[in-house]
Parts: C-alpha cells; structure tokens; sequence
C-alpha cells in the first residue's frame, strides 16, 4: 500500500547556548563544511545559524551545567574522515558508541552515515530561506 505524505516536517534548526562561539563555528566548518547562513548581532551577544540546521547563541556567561539539549544527530557520507576529525579537534567517544562524540565544550553529537544521493536531494530543495 502506497503510503501519502501531507505533510513535510524536518528539523528546521536547533539552537544551542555557547561560550565559545568562534571555535564553535570554526569546528562545524571544517569538520563538517557547514557554511554560515545568517549572522546577527555583535560580540558578546552574537547568533549564527549553519546550514544543517544549526543555531549557536553566544552567552559568555554559559558554565555548561544545564540548558543545552541532550544531542543531536549529524548525518555524513564522508562517516570515517569526519570522524577523524572530530577525534583530532579534541571530542572524545562517549559509552553510548564510537559514534557517539562529546565536544569539548559539552554538546554531543550523533554521527550517522548517509546516502549520498538523499543528502543532495535534500539540499537541492533548500529548505531555507536565505
């Protein structure tokens, strides 16, 4: 039986409080080629949102005690070479699995391999807006 979507949904964004905002950019860069979208506001009270759906608030005065979700899932066709990555900018693998990274800073990522083929159809339909 065919199924029928109505209705779309995907994770627009999720935002995280950081104190360290300018590594935290520099690391979705490099290791993940995560390009700024949009920028607001100045130091000490910046946002940036990355393309991938993520949001990074600055807060200096954040201690990463609370606040922060829980994790949140990256999806890469390029799974061992970012892994590497992640490894060498300092995040450690947690029990959960080799998968499973902390940051230094605190925020821990899911890392899932892709199919290349449903990742370009997903950016080719942008769905933000710029």
């Amino acid at each position: 039986m065919e199924r029928i979507i109505k209705m779309g949904t995907y994770l627009e964004h999720m935002a995280f409080k950081v104190n360290d905002l300018d590594w935290c950019v520099k690391f979705f860069q490099e290791v993940f080629d995560m390009p700024i979208r949009l920028s607001l506001g100045e130091k000490p009270n910046r946002k940036i949102w990355l393309h991938a759906g993520i949001q990074l608030n600055e807060d200096l005065s954040f201690t990463n005690v609370e606040g922060r979700c829980d994790h949140f899932a990256l999806m890469t066709t390029e799974y061992d070479e970012v892994l590497k990555k992640c490894l060498e900018w300092g995040c450690v693998q947690t029990e959960t699995g080799e998968n499973w990274l902390r940051m230094p800073n605190g925020m821990i990522i899911e890392l899932k391999r892709g199919d290349n083929a449903v990742l370009e159809t997903i950016l080719e339909q942008k769905p933000w807006v710029d």
